[in-house]
């Protein structure tokens, strides 16, 4: 329940990731890959929407911040997912509703492709967000419920940065496939629009296959199926939830938190490159692989370091550092300038994001580990869902978006860091099924 370590940290944290994953078996392999790509490939998903804003307005011929309120759906109809999966693993199992869960936003995915209006698109986006919502509880509860508890830090520092990583590769659709990539006048990769992109970020539903032939159920969901009974599990998993609802609730108001400081550093930065800085799609899809580099290092280095210092340490630390970085992220005058400030920027905000899955996870009793660390992660998005929208109508009345970026991120910055320092922690608690 403490802090963790004190004094100076003196390892490599790559190494003694690397040591840890080689010391896994291959089923605790499996799961964690498995639970690392579904967080990935759904955030591609999500993240295909986000660089082509300008693209889709254009085409239904209205404004940016109209498109951003799909934005908002996705937000808003993700705690519906994260009940419904969540409920679902819990009651049979986390490997079977991870593959339904893919299938889902995969399918939602394709079709938006074929939206023939806006009003269609704002209603598959909610639909989206429905299975975009249970993919981190299922798979999270997946993941810490195989793997030991040792490194637990780090393994969640790269699992949340599957987020990240899924917005790289975004990044690099849009910037090689949305126009088109050409070379000395010939065309090596052919133009496909914001709705080949879409068409593209149907993949995901290739990694189902993977899951069933390699993906083993969670050995602590599969040990409290077995002892389970409804005259003996009943009043037991009553007084747990009872008792864990304070805790559930803190969650949710730190989850509010973290969401905006992560979708308000990110939803609307690609609309700001386009729109005012005038910048190429190539180049603000080069940015957009650079910030996604930036924020999986700051997840994996302060993931790592929250097995030292404790999960509320490594937390406040990487919402503080963000607020000096302000004036390269926002107001930057150059692709250079700006590109530096954003990888700074997302290095500490997916640092403090690196410590959640392992966080929430700890602190949820087993019989809703599926359901309770993911609701509370959606829920604070359900919250913040207007955020990207509000940022983008405040940035249009103003006609600028630097003081709409710069004002979001010491505000929640402060306010994170704030919430962290109150809250309490679990490091290192065992996934047991009791």
């Amino acid at each position: 329940m403490g802090e963790g370590g004190q004094g100076t940290v003196c390892y490599a944290p790559e190494m003694s990731f690397v040591r840890n994953f080689k010391g896994l078996s291959p089923a605790q392999r499996h799961a964690f890959v498995a639970s690392f790509l579904g967080w990935t490939l759904d955030s591609l998903d999500f993240f295909l929407l986000i660089f082509c804003v300008k693209a889709i307005a254009t085409d239904f011929a209205t404004k940016p911040s109209e498109v951003l309120g799909a934005v908002f759906l996705t937000q808003a109809f993700r705690p519906v997912g994260a009940v419904i999966f969540g409920m679902l693993a819990d009651r049979y199992g986390r490997r079977p509703v991870l593959i339904t869960n893919i299938l889902s936003f995969s399918v939602i995915e394709l079709a938006c492709a074929f939206a023939p209006s806006l009003t269609v698109l704002m209603i598959l986006r909610a639909l989206f967000g429905i299975a975009m919502g249970g993919e981190w509880g299922v798979g999270a509860a997946l993941a810490f419920e195989t793997l030991p508890k040792e490194g637990r830090g780090a393994f969640s520092g790269i699992l949340q940065e599957g987020y990240a990583f899924g917005s790289i590769l975004a990044s690099a659709a849009f910037a090689l496939l949305f126009a088109g990539t050409h070379w000395h006048g010939m065309t090596i990769l052919p133009a496909i629009g914001w709705r080949g992109l879409f068409m593209v970020g149907a993949s995901p539903a290739l990694l189902v296959l993977y899951v069933q032939l390699r993906v083993e159920e969670s050995p602590v969901w599969l040990a409290s199926a077995k002892n389970r009974t409804v005259e003996r599990a009943g009043p037991t998993i009553s007084t747990q939830l009872f008792k864990f609802l304070p805790t559930f609730l803190f969650l949710v108001l730190l989850m509010t938190a973290f969401m905006s400081f992560s979708h308000g550093t990110q939803d609307v930065y690609p609309t700001f490159l386009t729109v005012q800085m005038k910048l190429s799609p190539e180049t603000v899809g080069l940015i957009g692989v650079l910030y996604g580099g930036g924020s999986i290092a700051g997840g994996f280095v302060f993931g790592t370091l929250s097995e030292k210092w404790g999960r509320k340490r490594a937390i406040v630390t990487a919402a503080l550092l963000s607020i000096p970085i302000i004036p390269l992220y926002a107001y930057g005058h150059s692709a250079l300038t700006l590109g530096m400030g954003a990888v700074l920027m997302q290095f500490m905000v997916q640092g403090a994001w690196g410590v959640v899955p392992a966080y929430l996870t700890e602190l949820s009793p087993a019989p809703v580990r599926a359901t309770a660390p993911g609701l509370a992660y959606q829920l604070g998005g359900l919250i913040t869902s207007w955020n990207g929208k509000g940022q983008a109508l405040v940035a249009e009345q103003w006609g600028t978006y630097p003081p709409v970026l710069a004002i979001t991120v010491v505000i929640v910055a402060l306010t994170l860091a704030a919430l962290a320092a109150m809250g309490h922690e679990a490091k290192g608690a065992e996934m047991g099924s009791a």
